[in-house]
């Protein structure tokens, strides 16, 4: 640049400045004074956020002493899926994050994540040598690369995660995942703290913040709860409650899970926890947590410095068909009802249920066939139960005649027709003993259809899910003890229930007054029972008394009254034979025994009467 270019450049400038000086805008100047003020600001709020993030893990890393070194870095995550689940760690505390599962959705059509780090938490703390308090999440993990592995000759995946503590010393976790299945194997080892470790156990702590995966969250409520097995008693659960139930365990423990309406998140233990401390906590008020569940597991320590920490999560759903293949009474978290119940549903409901479910898609053609074939094995008992409301009828005059006779005297009357039951060779019982046989199957399905994760979103006519209760028509308001829906299905149940009474009634002669009408009563009150019971219980109970009603229609045309009188005449006149051979028979003992009670009985009430 010559002397003449360089005083016009400096012209230029004097006069770009006198220009800003004289005439620039007021308003932009303290646009642009608040702009730089604005910047700095931001420079400087962020220098100690900084600041203080680097002093936090200073200061972290000061409280875990030996542990220190590995509480500074960076978090990420990986994860492993097969067929059924996805399954996300952090390297921050090397536990699960999230877990997805794939084949699923939730009442919103949304995919199901049964375990995310916003609702659910896992963590293990242990206290170190100089008494430091120290968690995994307080330490960063390394992932290493996803590996093939094999679990029980099944091909798997397995990620492992290992902190660095020192020279030899390291913490490490493995995660082990086979082809088709909900089962996460979990490794806990710590390699060469056997003098940095104090205390008898670890604390495996568990919070989960249930969220809402059905349409129904009362349901949901009174279906979730803490379920666990100890070693020596087996199988129990917290209690249902509607504010809080706590439980401590202080004997070894086997698993844990946290069960809910259709899917369970547990933890099984190869050997066994030392103990366990549980709580399950619900607020009503809360639309959106449908419960919190609450566990602390103890780990016995020695167990993970010996390399012997073993253990298997289960994230999935609530079916027999998976559940039975865990052991230690894991599939009893499928509740399939007590005693003699759970094992008509195990022998006899669900071998049908599946062999069903593998030709046909329709679950609700699937009921239709479930009934058939539970009224074909009943068929004898019910026509056995028929026949004996047949013989009640045609004694019906002696009855009446008795009944006139005695003027009242229900004792006198009762003996009197024992009397006429015992010469006419007809038990009583024999009708009743059918039904009753009846009952375990008649229970079982009050189990079975709540819970079966079969039925859940599974489509029939107007009802939409299957596994509870359908909307034929929404109610402006609430009745009490009803709800604020029509369930058209429990509809149909109660008046199949009703036709099916009316028809026995017309068998069942000795049944007369308020108990007729109580027959009529119990239908009615079961319809508010069931209005909110899954709609898949309501239609099998439709089509079960339609069946039953059809098989009573066809066993009438075929036993003859008349037959049936002349029969019971036949009996009578074997027994007077046998009776002049032989002693008398159980129902005249029985018949004997209620004489003299009746006799003793007038006696109390008119002393002076003679015998």
């Amino acid at each position: 640049m010559d002397r003449n270019q360089a005083i016009g450049f400096g012209l230029i400038a004097v006069l770009l400045l006198a220009y800003s000086f004289f005439f620039a805008s007021p308003k932009e100047d303290a646009k642009q004074a608040t702009q730089q003020k604005a910047k700095v600001e931001q420079v400087q709020a962020a220098a100690p956020v900084a600041e203080n993030d680097s002093l936090a893990q200073v200061r972290r890393a000061a409280a875990l002493g030996a542990f220190s070194t590995a509480a500074t870095g960076q978090a990420s995550t990986a994860a492993i899926e097969n067929e059924n689940v996805r399954i996300t760690f952090n390297s921050k505390g090397g536990q699960v994050e999230e877990v997805l599962l794939k084949n699923y959705k939730t009442y919103k059509g949304e995919p199901l994540i049964l375990f995310d780090s916003k609702s659910s938490e896992t963590d293990v703390q242990f206290t170190t040598n100089d008494g430091k308090l120290v968690k995994l999440s307080d330490l960063y993990f390394q992932p290493s690369e996803i590996a093939k592995a094999t679990v029980n000759d099944q091909p798997a995946q397995t990620i492992s995660f290992r902190a660095e503590i020192g020279q030899g010393q390291y913490i490490d976790q493995v995660y082990t995942l086979a082809d088709e299945s909900f089962q996460l194997g979990y490794k806990l080892d710590f390699k060469g703290l056997n003098n940095q470790i104090s205390g008898n156990n670890l604390t495996l702590t568990w919070t989960d913040k249930l969220k809402q995966l059905e349409r129904d969250i009362k349901q949901n409520r009174a279906k979730s709860t803490i379920n666990y097995a100890t070693v020596e008693d087996g199988f129990d659960k917290l209690s249902i409650s509607e504010t809080k139930e706590t439980a401590t365990l202080e004997e070894p423990v086997k698993w844990v899970a946290n069960k809910q309406n259709f899917f369970t998140a547990g933890i099984i233990a190869t050997n066994s926890f030392a103990g366990a401390k549980m709580e399950a906590a619900v607020d009503p008020a809360d639309s959106v947590v449908v419960k919190t569940l609450s566990s602390q597991i103890l780990i016995p320590t020695q167990d993970v410095l010996n390399g012997k920490g073993e253990f298997t999560f289960y994230f999935g759903p609530n079916d027999y068909k998976i559940l039975k293949h865990i052991s230690n009474d894991f599939d009893k978290n499928l509740d399939l009802g007590w005693g003699i119940f759970s094992y008509v549903n195990k022998w006899i409901i669900i071998p049908a249920f599946d062999f069903l479910e593998n030709y046909i898609g329709n679950y609700g053609i699937i009921i239709i066939l479930l009934v058939l074939y539970i009224k074909t094995i009943l068929f004898p008992l019910t026509y056995k139960s028929f026949l004996s409301m047949a013989k009640m009828k045609v004694l019906k005059p002696e009855i009446d005649a008795i009944k006139e006779r005695n003027e009242g005297d229900m004792q006198k009357t009762q003996v009197e027709t024992m009397k006429l039951y015992s010469e006419m060779g007809v038990n009583p019982l024999s009708g009743c003993i059918p039904m009753l046989l009846q009952i375990p199957i008649l229970f079982a399905m009050f189990n079975f259809f709540p819970n079966s994760i079969e039925l859940r979103q599974e489509a029939f006519l107007w009802a939409n899910d299957l596994s509870t209760y359908d909307v034929f028509a929404k109610l402006p308001f609430t009745i009490p003890f009803y709800g604020d829906h029509v369930s058209m299905f429990t509809l149909l149940m109660t008046a199949s229930t009703i036709l099916y009474t009316w028809s026995n009634n017309q068998m069942n002669t000795t049944m007369q007054g308020p108990m007729k009408f109580y027959t009529y009563l119990m239908p009615v009150i079961f319809m508010f029972v069931l209005n909110s019971f899954p709609a898949g219980l309501s239609f099998y109970y439709f089509v079960s008394n339609m069946v039953t009603f059809g098989q009573q229609a066809i066993i009438r045309k075929f036993v003859d009254e008349g037959k049936v009188r002349a029969r019971l005449e036949e009996n009578k006149e074997k027994r007077k034979d046998k009776k002049k051979t032989g002693g008398p028979s159980f129902s005249e003992r029985m018949q004997e025994a209620m004489r003299q009670a009746a006799e003793k009985e007038q006696q109390k009430r008119n002393p002076k009467a003679k015998k």
